[in-house]
């Protein structure tokens, strides 16, 4: 009997003394890290509209992040010129793949340009889409060190998310919508596992909303990561409903899951929706804290996602 509690208590205390993954996340990908990358893309290319030259130096950087990839063949430029309310216009999605170990693929995704209605006032977009951007290149710098051991991971920046007009089913969405398109017809679709979208996530009162139109289970597992990580007080303040870059993928069956607070800054009469497009979503807007939480909960993802199979 004592030789048995005596094992018992060698047993739990292994255990404790295994790492958390949470305290392992938050090793793996700096949040400082992510925030000051955010600041050389948004000095390098403030104004990332579609056909601007900033969204030109926006695509130079992305692929200057991933010079290693691309020398390996596992950086994929994806063209497309769809018809928009002002015309045809080129789009590029990039596509960065660090292939696992096992059968089928984690997507995660951000869009990387700016509102193109917003062109004419000085809207950088530091929350909404630079610090996905640099928080991805981040996750794909810790990827190319640490290969996946489990599913294969690949990292989306896509174009076009933004309406060019007014947003409808026509107008937005645009990089994503013809990804979904081309994956359904050469069969990619059916190996993805999860898709994981990155939208304002570094807003300095970070919580993180439960969005209805993302995947049940995936809800609970961002649940279930946050726990693990630390970070439950970042989850799941608001509820939403949130039309984003996941739908098009959500239309063709793929688990999907937003990780995004739209609720970012007060609302006052001058600013309804908050700093949301706005030229006051600004560097000073976000936290290398908040990009810190969002790292921790894209690495957990991929663990419990891995670990569900």
């Amino acid at each position: 009997m004592i030789r048995s509690f005596r094992g018992l208590v060698l047993a739990i205390l292994a255990v404790l003394a295994m790492p958390v993954m949470g305290q392992k996340a938050a090793s793996r990908v700096s949040g400082l890290e992510i925030y000051n990358l955010t600041q050389q893309y948004v000095n390098l290319a403030p104004h990332r509209y579609v056909g601007s030259a900033d969204h030109a130096r926006a695509e130079e950087f992305i692929k200057s992040q991933f010079a290693p990839e691309i020398a390996k063949g596992t950086f994929e430029t994806d063209s497309f010129a769809p018809l928009t309310p002002i015309g045809q216009v080129a789009m590029r999605n990039y596509i960065v793949r660090y292939p696992g170990k096992k059968d089928g693929i984690i997507v995660l995704a951000t869009h990387y340009e700016t509102n193109y209605p917003l062109k004419d006032i000085n809207f950088v977009g530091a929350n909404d889409g630079a610090c996905t951007t640099a928080l991805l290149i981040e996750i794909g710098h810790y990827l190319r060190a640490h290969p996946p051991e489990g599913f294969s991971v690949w990292l989306v920046f896509d174009d076009g998310e933004e309406a060019i007009k007014d947003w409808s089913d026509s107008d937005s969405l645009y990089g994503t919508r013809h990804l979904a398109a081309k994956w359904s017809k050469d069969g990619t679709i059916l190996k993805i596992k999860a898709f994981l979208l990155a939208d304002m996530v570094g807003d300095k009162d970070l919580n993180i909303d439960h969005d209805q139109n993302s995947t049940p289970w995936l809800l609970t597992m961002l649940s279930a990561a946050a726990k693990n990580t630390g970070h439950t007080a970042s989850v799941f303040r608001n509820e939403t409903a949130v039309n984003d870059d996941h739908l098009p993928f959500k239309q063709r069956n793929v688990p999907v899951l937003d990780i995004i607070d739209i609720d970012y800054g007060p609302h006052t009469s001058q600013t309804p929706d908050g700093y949301h497009h706005t030229a006051q979503d600004t560097m000073d807007k976000i936290s290398a804290k908040s990009l810190q939480v969002s790292a921790d909960l894209f690495l957990e993802m991929i663990r419990l996602i891995n670990l569900r199979g």
